[in-house]
């Protein structure tokens, strides 16, 4: 919420101290607010910022549903509840991202995805939608990899695939097809390990979690975090955020467990050419 604020602040051509007056604040109290570090936040202080801002309604409805969650460390955003489903909660926390490091049993990580096996997921995920709504939302997704693909400072991407994710057909055999290329030649960049779980290592946590992302945002000049990391959980009606330090070291140690049983880099890149030659035939 506090990165928001920050942007919009900025877009609005004003500094911490030329806000903080418009709000009758000191400049330390919005300074807080944009790190993070407000010991308490009012909705209603929210709203008077969005208004000096401009920022739209429905983006004010979102960092409103935000504030409320502050006051709690790990918290569930259902779809439509406090926060507006069409407010994307995880793209802003993305976008930040120095480093991600992921597990995904099911699907190729929206960063890593090709735009014909992104589009493919999107008519499926949203029948309503014309064809220009899915287009939108497929150019939303490919403008998100330039965390990754960018020249100044790319963020690491650590991810590990399930070997089911390479067999499950998303949007055709060529679609396939050209999606494992990807994923090989863009696991040859030096910001991006990609290993793949294969079936033969069982469950190596002895339980199953779900896709997740541990999201990490960098340390300052004194090698202190800029941002503490958070969990992401993806979930179908809505998705988890967890914060708690103990929620992220468990999920940090259960990414070390998967990276340890999958193949190694070079082994997971000659897995995905062999099975996009198998898809090309």
């Amino acid at each position: 919420m506090g990165r928001y604020l920050r942007d919009w602040r900025t877009q609005a051509g004003l500094t911490i101290a030329e806000a903080a007056r418009l709000m009758e604040w000191g400049a330390s109290t919005l300074q807080r607010l944009e790190k993070g570090q407000a010991d308490r936040i009012r909705t209603i202080d929210i709203q008077e910022l969005c208004r000096i801002y401009g920022i739209p309604d429905e983006l004010c409805d979102g960092l409103k549903g935000l504030a409320q969650q502050a006051a709690v460390k790990s918290w569930w955003h259902a779809f439509g509840d406090l926060i507006p489903e069409n407010f994307d909660v995880y793209v802003g926390l993305e976008a930040s991202a120095r480093e991600l490091r992921s597990y995904q049993p099911e699907l190729v990580l929206g960063l890593l995805q090709i735009p014909d096996y992104a589009r493919a997921l999107n008519r499926l995920c949203y029948p309503e939608d014309t064809e220009d709504e899915i287009e939108r939302r497929v150019q939303l997704r490919i403008q998100r990899q330039a965390l990754v693909t960018r020249k100044a400072s790319p963020a690491t991407v650590d991810v590990v695939l399930h070997e089911s994710v390479l067999h499950r057909a998303v949007g055709g055999t060529k679609v396939m097809a050209a999606q494992l290329r990807h994923l090989a030649d863009f696991s040859t960049r030096p910001n991006v390990s990609l290993r793949i779980l294969p079936f033969a290592a069982g469950v190596p946590l002895g339980d199953s979690t779900g896709p997740f992302t541990v999201l990490g945002f960098g340390t300052d000049s004194k090698g202190h975090q800029v941002e503490p990391p958070v969990v992401y959980v993806e979930g179908f009606t809505g998705d988890l955020y967890l914060e708690r330090p103990a929620d992220v070291q468990r999920y940090h140690l259960a990414h070390e467990c998967l990276q340890r049983s999958a193949l190694d880099i070079q082994p997971s890149r000659h897995l995905l050419r062999q099975l996009a030659k198998e898809c090309a035939v």
